[in-house]
């Protein structure tokens, strides 16, 4: 989708994407190969053309960071096939305390392995799991998560970003990660079934006053947390490419 795509080019929104795809131009190599019997202005023509060519030059180099700075970020879910292999699905608990919360817990998954971070033990090395990031994926990060730790810890993320939950709005799919999930079918262990946020406090409460259980608890259910991230995202993706290619003019 994301050698589909025109929206990060100077002067083309979203109708005239469409009309370029409507018009057969359904990648990067199309528009070139069809630019000049395109009815568009040739000066307008030149600068997609060279945008064109400047994104195909950055995606062969893995240039992540020059598509996160011009795609927005509704769409940069667009990116995803092509930097899936240096994905980084995140998210972290905190102790909900107001006006001073904590982070509890940061957890990580890159596809393959799950890391996490725990206060009092290693949490001061979490930002290391951004180190071969390209894109993260999270759920509700950009209105939580990223500006939590971005403000926290003043890390600086130019990576792309898949929020999932404004996402899965899109295709219909409202509320919570719990909710969500649960409307897609993904079904979590016995352990964790049924916990939401504020379990994780209550859970790092109890392992504070001594539960080591509680701790092992909160783990688990922050590991599913980022796993079930990589499910939720493998059935959101074709679906919004069927949507937005099917968008009427």
């Amino acid at each position: 989708m994301l050698e589909a795509t025109f929206i990060h080019c100077p002067s083309v929104g979203y109708k005239l994407e469409r009309r370029l795809w409507s018009a057969g131009v359904r990648t990067w190599q199309d528009f070139l190969a069809n630019c000049a019997g395109l009815p568009l202005p040739a000066s307008r023509k030149e600068i997609i053309a060279q945008h064109v060519r400047d994104s195909q030059e950055h995606l062969d180099a893995g240039d992540y960071a020059w598509f996160a700075r011009r795609l927005p970020p509704r769409d940069q879910w667009r990116a995803y096939p092509y930097f899936k292999h240096r994905i980084l699905y995140f998210d972290i608990e905190t102790t909900g305390d107001p006006g001073y919360d904590t982070l509890t817990v940061v957890g990580a998954y890159n596809g393959t392995t799950v890391r996490q971070y725990v206060r009092g033990f290693d949490l001061e090395d979490f930002p290391e799991v951004f180190a071969d990031a390209a894109l993260i994926v999270t759920f509700f990060g950009s209105g939580f998560d990223l500006p939590f730790i971005r403000r926290a810890y003043g890390i600086q993320l130019p990576q792309l970003h898949i929020d999932l939950c404004p996402l899965l709005k899109r295709l219909g799919y409202h509320g919570g990660l719990k909710k969500v999930e649960e409307a897609v079918g993904i079904v979590r262990p016995p352990d964790v079934r049924g916990l939401v946020s504020y379990d994780a406090v209550l859970l790092w409460r109890a392992w504070m006053q001594g539960d080591r259980q509680a701790l092992e608890r909160l783990l688990a259910y922050n590991a599913q947390d980022v796993v079930n991230l990589e499910a939720l995202l493998n059935f959101a993706y074709p679906r919004m490419v069927e949507r937005t290619l099917a968008e009427p003019l």
